[in-house]
């Protein structure tokens, strides 16, 4: 039964993530994690052009000189991704919440079994660019992140 507190996204698996063995290399589902947390919740402020709306405005509506930056990444492999030429559902949602940070967790599954084959969390903090310190939560961040915390 699916979470309503989770957000699925799609993540293409490309031809060269693949490893000798027909696998997704271990650094590509690093950046698959990447791609599914910007679609969720959004690239960070003045990276690029608008594109796809994300289901939840987070990273890209910060005060500017606000940097969302990555703490921690935590990976569990539970068995292998095998490349297929369809993209990946990943489950994303939040975890902990605290004062000055969050966690984000996402579950990778195989697009065809739909079996369970990553799963990760990723330690986030916004931080100003100018001092280099890291900025507590606002209450409308939190309230953002509120219907998506399991």
């Amino acid at each position: 039964m699916a979470d309503a507190r989770r957000i699925e996204v799609l993540v293409p698996m490309r031809w060269g993530d693949m490893d000798a063995y027909g696998h997704i290399n271990n650094v590509q589902i690093v950046r698959m994690l990447e791609e599914a947390r910007i679609a969720a919740f959004g690239p960070p402020r003045g990276a690029g052009l608008p594109g796809i709306e994300p289901q939840v405005s987070l990273f890209n509506d910060v005060p500017e000189g606000t940097m969302a930056l990555v703490v921690d990444h935590k990976i569990r492999y539970v068995r292998t991704l095998e490349y297929r030429n369809i993209p990946a559902p990943v489950q994303v949602w939040i975890g902990a919440v605290k004062g000055a940070s969050f966690d984000i967790h996402y579950l990778v599954q195989d697009p065809v079994t739909r079996e369970d084959c990553v799963r990760a969390s990723s330690h986030l903090a916004f931080v100003d660019e100018a001092t280099g310190r890291v900025l507590r939560l606002t209450p409308e961040q939190k309230q953002r992140i509120a219907p998506f915390t399991v």
